[in-house]
């Protein structure tokens, strides 16, 4: 199978926000969705801060895959950041994970990228079965952290 891409337009942004909530919802997650089409038209399309792309079946958007760049001092690169990748229910199985994961790894090696990173949930074992089918390494000696919300702006705020 030769999967078809095509790269988001500003006038996707509607799609982008509905494959965003579709998976949103496959971890269990959809209430901690906030993004609206504004902020996504504004971050990706305006600021150029991340990058969308689509795979097709039989020129339908089947799938989608959310990506940005990151930077590696010890590599002294950029990396790509894949944020989001998903399929819906119905084309699983065939092959489309694997073709925007190839994508994304083509794209890496043209922008002479050091790595290619993603984070999975614990408990999404299918997704770790299909990660480490491709050679893939879990990070397990390193934790992510995050501050959001109230936390992040506490965090912002000057000493006095």
């Amino acid at each position: 199978m030769k999967a078809e891409f095509r790269n988001a337009t500003r006038e996707d942004v509607g799609l982008i926000l509905w494959f965003i909530k579709q998976i949103a919802a496959y971890q269990k997650l959809s209430d901690e969705v906030v993004a609206d089409e504004d902020t996504l038209t504004e971050w990706i399309f305006d600021k150029h801060c991340a990058e969308v792309f689509f795979v097709l079946e039989e020129g339908k958007e089947v799938g989608f895959a959310l990506f940005f760049h990151n930077f590696s001092t010890f590599v002294g690169r950029a990396g790509i950041h894949l944020e989001d990748v998903y399929v819906i229910p119905e084309c699983r199985g065939k092959g489309y994970g694997k073709a925007m994961l190839q994508r994304l790894a083509e794209i890496a090696v043209k922008r002479n990228c050091g790595r290619l990173e993603w984070t999975c949930l614990d408990w999404n074992q299918p997704s770790i079965d299909f990660y480490l089918s491709l050679g893939a390494e879990p990070m397990s000696e390193w934790t992510e952290y995050r501050v959001a919300g109230d936390t992040l702006i506490n965090l912002a705020k000057p000493v006095e």
